[in-house]
């Protein structure tokens, strides 16, 4: 026999499982200059970021809302450090409220990404009911924002705001948003909301669905497009699901199994209307929805999504044309019990599928500590690897998001955590910032700059087709984890692969493109060719030549036939 000692043949043993789960993450918020944390306003609610390279300096930079704290503006300074620059942003108006969720997108199409922050009330003053007015601020372009919310119509849009996110459902390339909104009143404190308090609040809220105009101001075009519904909504996200090539909307509804179940909103484009095909497509889940992370899995170029819940997640698989999803969530080894929030589908480890992780926290002011999941997909089964990774933190997870802070290559994560109501948590809940030290794969990251699409390419999709695979990323504009928004930067995982055989572009609008031959380790950004509107003009021209030439016909037929 090879090893004839029971003690070394355990120490290889251990040595070699140590090997393979080697800590692909590296906590660095200390040595980041990164210093937050997210205090609830009586409880539960709050905790989102959202990464915007506000001055495009080439690396991403990060916002954070804070709550009853003040919210944080990190820029990066391209050498593993941040430093806040809030108070000179312009942004400082926050401090007057109480902040919940923040997305970004190019509103005026300027060039430069600009901020929605949703809130629940005021911090500068006592309101009856909890609410108060969102706020939208501008990109100035030289490291500042202002604040454009009176100018773009929404302060008289008084709600208790979740999440937003923005999208582009009538794909003229001015971005819209879906505002979450929670309830309308609610007299206790929400530090003891349960099943019947919940249930008691006749006064659930319907969301706000916010038509771009051109870039000049918002209109409220919810019941306009046949919504009509309300429920505890803790955000949106627009989505193609069916591959139409327009932009759905699914919507997280808390306590759905009580009120009002998750929905999932089929586009009518070029109608200007919303079907909810939620019960029919078996997405009209009954629970606790938190928030949704999209990704494509399996690389079937269909987009599945991960719904996060109290106690257990749900795991809806896209099984295509004229099927229902289907909860796969068992099936594929994450049914895992827990309180969770945000969740990010992502290629962190670079090997050409999407891994998961999952933001756990418990209900503030409860605060029992639980784990965040991190789900490494293992060629279409996944596997829990948080602690083996270095993911396993234990602070009260909210929103979590993905970049490449260091411009590495590789994925790395942020969390959002709130400070505990009761004292003596165990482990400091602050937020955090996880280094991606992982050394294998390579990578590809695309950019997209849209002419006639959105600016920065939100609600498009891009394909890329490398070592005999093809892998797909839908660009989302925020809501895709939970009050967050992560890199509108497609990343893609190769392996080992040498070269890109394809690139193509799924513009939102319906223009299509596609790049052959591109090299890898490297980031590209990608503008959009329109297409011709002459060609376009020219085919409508057609099809009403055609129609009444038809019609001529038919008429010429029916008076004969009536002679």
């Amino acid at each position: 026999m090879l090893y004839r000692s029971p003690i070394l043949l355990v120490f290889i043993i251990l040595f070699t499982v140590k090997s393979l789960c080697q800590t692909r993450f590296t906590d660095v918020t200390a040595q980041s200059g990164i210093k937050h944390v997210f205090k609830v306003y009586e409880g539960m609610f709050g905790g989102g970021a959202c990464v915007i390279d506000f001055n495009k300096d080439g690396y991403e930079d990060v916002y954070i809302t804070g709550g009853m704290n003040d919210d944080v503006l990190y820029k990066n300074n391209g050498d593993g450090t941040f430093t806040n620059v809030f108070e000179k942003s312009g942004l400082t108006i926050t401090k007057n409220f109480v902040t919940q969720g923040v997305t970004g997108a190019d509103v005026n199409r300027d060039g430069f990404v600009d901020l929605f922050i949703t809130t629940i009330t005021r911090r500068d003053k006592k309101e009856v009911i909890p609410r108060a007015i969102n706020l939208l601020f501008l990109n100035n372009g030289n490291g500042t924002f202002r604040d454009a919310t009176k100018e773009y119509g929404l302060d008289q849009l008084f709600t208790f705001s979740t999440s937003a996110s923005f999208g582009d459902f009538n794909a003229d390339g001015w971005p819209d948003l879906y505002v979450g909104n929670y309830f309308n009143e609610y007299k206790g404190k929400l530090s003891v909301i349960n099943d019947n308090t919940v249930v008691e609040a006749n006064q659930i809220a319907k969301g706000n669905l916010l038509l771009n105009e051109h870039g000049k101001k918002f209109r409220d075009v919810y019941d306009d497009y046949g919504l009509d519904f309300r429920g505890f909504g803790f955000g949106g996200i627009f989505t193609d699901y069916d591959n139409d090539g327009d932009q759905d909307l699914f919507i997280n509804h808390d306590f759905g199994y009580k009120r009002t179940p998750d929905m999932l909103l089929e586009n009518n484009y070029p109608r200007e209307s919303f079907t909810n095909v939620a019960k029919e497509k078996g997405m009209d889940l009954k629970i606790n929805s938190m928030g949704t992370a999209v990704g494509d899995y399996n690389n079937d170029g269909l987009m599945d999504y991960y719904m996060t819940n109290i106690k257990f997640n749900f795991f809806m698989v896209n099984q295509g044309p004229g099927k229902p999803f289907v909860n796969k969530a068992q099936e594929l080894g994450m049914q895992f019990f827990a309180i969770s929030w945000g969740a990010n589908f992502a290629d962190f480890d670079n090997d050409g599928d999407v891994d998961l992780f999952v933001a756990n926290g418990d209900l503030n002011p409860n605060c029992v500590p639980m784990a965040n999941f991190y789900f490494e997909n293992l060629g279409g089964r996944f596997e829990e690897h948080a602690r083996a990774v270095g993911l396993a933190d234990y602070g009260i997870g909210r929103g979590s998001v993905v970049f490449d802070f260091d411009n590495d290559g590789d994925l790395d994560l942020l969390v959002v955590n709130q400070e505990p109501v009761l004292p003596d948590y165990p482990v400091p809940s602050v937020t955090k910032l996880f280094r991606n030290d992982s050394t294998s794969g390579n990578w590809i990251k695309i950019a997209l700059k849209g002419i006639n699409a959105e600016s920065h390419g939100i609600g498009s999709k891009i394909e890329v087709e490398a070592g005999g695979k093809k892998m797909i990323r839908e660009i989302d504009g925020g809501a895709s984890s939970h009050l967050s928004q992560s890199s509108v930067i497609a990343h893609f995982g190769l392996a080992n692969a040498t070269k890109i055989d394809k690139i193509t572009i799924y513009w939102t609008g319906g223009n299509k493109q596609t790049i052959n031959n591109v090299a890898i380790n490297q980031l590209i950004t990608i503008t959009e060719i329109p297409q011709k509107k002459s060609s376009h003009l020219f085919i409508y021209l057609l099809i009403g030549l055609v129609a009444v030439m038809g019609i001529f016909i038919f008429a010429v037929f029916l008076n004969k036939k009536n002679k």
